[in-house]
């Protein structure tokens, strides 16, 4: 599990509103526990033959994480505010298709309607439909096929007109 695996199931479990979770693996046991007072969120990352080398690096790279995360939304918000912004409701890995041999969900310029399959998205070997909120025209599809997402990163940018 490398650092912006762990940064994306930090972003989960703090949006989530879990306030502890324990994830063990062959060689490495993690334990995100989230403060009700407060909005830190403590990582501890054991591998199984190396206990105190690696315990305090994710601490380091958790308090950074929500400021890298809220600089890039800040200028998507202001850049197209007629647009209605369709955002990732899980972490995970984004498809345009259900298959590689099927057509795409939509493309730019397509006509959507509320409940229309947009994409898919694969979390934990599960794929979960992403279905559309409202309906308009599709003007921007803003991640690349295969690409992995977080939560609540902008997928869509439709036209509502």
């Amino acid at each position: 599990m490398d650092i912006k695996e762990i940064q994306n199931l930090i972003k989960f479990v703090a949006k989530s509103g879990a306030s502890e979770v324990k994830l063990e693996m062959d060689d490495i046991k993690i334990t995100i526990k989230t403060g009700s007072e407060s909005d830190t969120t403590i990582v501890h990352q054991v591998p199984a033959t190396q206990i105190p080398q690696v315990a305090a690096a994710p601490v380091v790279v958790e308090a950074s994480a929500p400021a890298a995360a809220q600089q890039p939304e800040a200028p998507a918000a202001t850049e197209d505010s007629k647009y209605i912004t369709i955002k990732s409701p899980i972490i995970g890995t984004f498809y345009r298709k259900p298959s590689p041999d099927k057509p795409l969900f939509v493309e730019v310029g397509q006509t959507i309607a509320e409940g229309d399959v947009l994409c898919i998205i694969e979390a934990m070997k599960l794929f979960n439909e992403i279905e559309s909120e409202v309906s308009g025209k599709v003007v921007k599809i803003l991640v690349d096929d295969s690409s992995p997402v977080e939560f609540d990163q902008p997928l869509f940018l439709v036209d509502p007109s």
